[in-house]
């Protein structure tokens, strides 16, 4: 009798700690949190040498990696078709933006021989959760009832709350939608905080012993410039002695701490004026200080979320990426000569409430919902939800020291982007950077790496194109990442990277095709061409380029192309 009752304990405390085993492992896999924003350039926030107040991204940074020579797409639509599906954007549909053109490669609509990371983590155990920006299917306005076969919750997340298209007014946005359905922002609504306030929701109702995946996807510091008084009242005159000043500032920050070496001087200022020549200095000082506060706020929402994560005590088994879509952008929206309606057809003086169903009518809305005219022009004081306005140039060309070029084109300025990495469980290294070169492509598989999931070559019965990507995790313990070449198109800009040599083109209709070619590591900030010089090694990676071009989908872009 007692032999047997030894036996039957020993079984039982087999069986208990294999329970506590399987437990266990299944709570190995990380959360992970993949956070992007839209319109940045690599130098604005504070752990990249930037003069924005970012303590909680300087934090995680401190805390865990900054990648030096991460890279996007250039522009928002392709740069998230390649984040969700590891793939170049043509080879997901989103070649250019969410229009079709009339390819394959750019039929503005995510593919379905793609698969999205939710897609892939859901498969493994993960709840799967956006909170943000879409825009990667076309979509209409909520009057029109748009197809939504490629809404988020179509594409693989449980949950979804944000905007189907890019921009937008932050006060109210006209695609805001939940799950499947659209719906009107609540009053007091501003957008970046209900990013961030769902987010946090999505963390405090996840109750189960499932990881999840949230994917986190911010419109700021994406036009107009719209943020709140008080975050605005941070930055008021810390910007006015202009943008020539602040570019040299950050420059001298970015090589005491590393980011650039001193052989990358600052790249040419693209006929940008000299701020004592500016008029309306006070105006174009007010733009960058509502930027600033735009990011701030970020910043400010994703501690929200780090605090909801320690007090779940999740957050040391939780991989939270940080990057950017495309670098800052020179598009001087808004900028009109006189202060006017953005809808010529808006009367000044018709001031009288609108009903949500009238306002919104358009992308950018005709009236505020108190009914006031949205407004455009030099001089118009930016910030509040009657206004529509970037930031223009010249302040893109600080955001984006030291590099070349801007948002659309694929030089330095326009495609490099900070990536943070935290991870207190899965990476030792703390402040360090990570100096391999890499790009968006290998986000989904560095989450289907630390997830433990396979990617699918059949998925729902569709064919699923192989995955470009690669994980970044032996980088996370600084060892190399495979040898490869890293390719770019958008809007006939091409580039090709393959170690320290980079071939780029600026496409100009009517204008004489020219590659220009640098060597990233003496001159990453692009100020000497060595086209002339090596035109062997042209040669070869214009080859190569042409390869992956066939490959994924490419056309040669023209007018022709954009209008067929």
């Amino acid at each position: 009798m007692v032999k047997l009752g030894f036996k039957f304990l020993f079984f039982i405390g087999v069986f208990v700690c294999t329970a506590c085993k399987s437990s266990k492992e299944e709570n190995l896999q990380p959360n992970i949190i993949l956070i992007m924003t839209d319109d940045m350039g690599y130098s604005d926030i504070g752990c990249y040498g930037g003069p924005i107040k970012t303590p909680v991204l300087d934090g995680l940074a401190a805390n865990g990696l900054r990648f030096t020579q991460f890279y996007n797409t250039g522009r928002c639509c392709p740069t998230r078709a390649s984040l969700l599906t590891g793939l170049y954007s043509h080879q997901a549909g989103i070649g250019h933006m969410t229009g079709n053109l009339g390819r394959e490669g750019y039929s503005g609509d995510l593919s379905r021989n793609a698969v999205t990371i939710a897609e892939v983590l859901k498969g493994v155990g993960y709840s799967t959760y956006m909170s943000g920006k879409w825009h990667i299917t076309p979509a209409d306005l909520p009057n029109t009832n748009p197809p939504k076969h490629n809404w988020p919750l179509q594409r693989g997340f449980d949950k979804f709350f944000g905007t189907i298209t890019g921009a937008g007014s932050f006060y109210d946005p006209v695609t805001l939608a939940y799950n499947n359905e659209y719906i009107y922002p609540k009053e007091d609504f501003y957008y970046t905080d209900a990013i961030s306030d769902k987010a946090v929701e999505f963390i405090e109702d996840h109750k189960s012993n499932r990881p999840f995946f949230i994917y986190m996807a911010y419109t700021g510091a994406h036009w107009p410039m719209h943020a709140k008084p008080e975050d605005i009242a941070k930055y008021k005159g810390q910007f006015d002695a202009g943008w020539d000043k602040l570019r040299q500032e950050k420059y001298q920050r970015m090589l005491e701490m590393g980011l650039v070496k001193p052989e990358w001087v600052l790249s040419e200022e693209d006929g940008i004026p000299d701020w004592e020549e500016v008029e309306l200095k006070d105006w174009y000082s007010s733009l960058m200080e509502v930027y600033a506060a735009m990011i701030d706020c970020i910043d400010q929402g994703i501690g929200r979320i780090m605090n909801s994560l320690e007090k779940k005590g999740i957050i040391e088994n939780t991989l939270v990426l940080f990057l950017q879509d495309n670098g800052g952008c020179a598009e001087e929206f808004g900028f009109s000569d006189i202060i006017q309606p953005f809808h010529k057809d808006v009367d000044m003086a018709e001031l009288k409430p609108m009903e949500n169903d009238e306002i919104q009518k358009d992308y950018v809305p005709k009236y505020t919902r108190d009914g006031r005219p949205v407004l455009i022009g030099k001089g118009l004081q930016p910030g509040s939800e009657n206004t529509y306005l970037g930031y223009g140039k010249s302040w893109a060309n600080t955001s984006n020291t030291p590099f070349r070029m801007y948002k659309h084109w694929v030089h330095e300025g326009g495609i490099s982007t900070p990536l943070i990495v935290h991870w207190p469980d899965g990476i030792k290294a703390k402040s360090e950077f990570r100096n391999q070169p890499a790009h968006v492509i290998d986000i989904m598989a560095t989450c289907i790496d630390v997830a433990e999931a396979d990617y699918p070559r059949i998925f729902k019965e569709n064919s699923i194109i192989e995955m470009e990507g690669v994980s970044l995790r032996p980088a996370f313990d600084n060892f190399n990442l495979p040898e490869r070449i890293i390719c770019w198109e958008h809007e006939g800009n091409k580039a090709i990277r393959k170690g320290k040599y980079k071939l780029v083109s600026k496409w100009e209709q009517d204008a004489e095709f020219d590659w220009e070619l640098y060597d990233l590591e003496s001159d990453r900030s692009e100020t000497i061409n060595l086209a002339t010089q090596m035109p062997e090694k042209v040669n070869k990676l214009e080859a190569l380029w042409i390869t992956w071009a066939k490959k994924s989908g490419v056309v040669t872009w023209s007018e022709k192309l954009l209008i067929e």
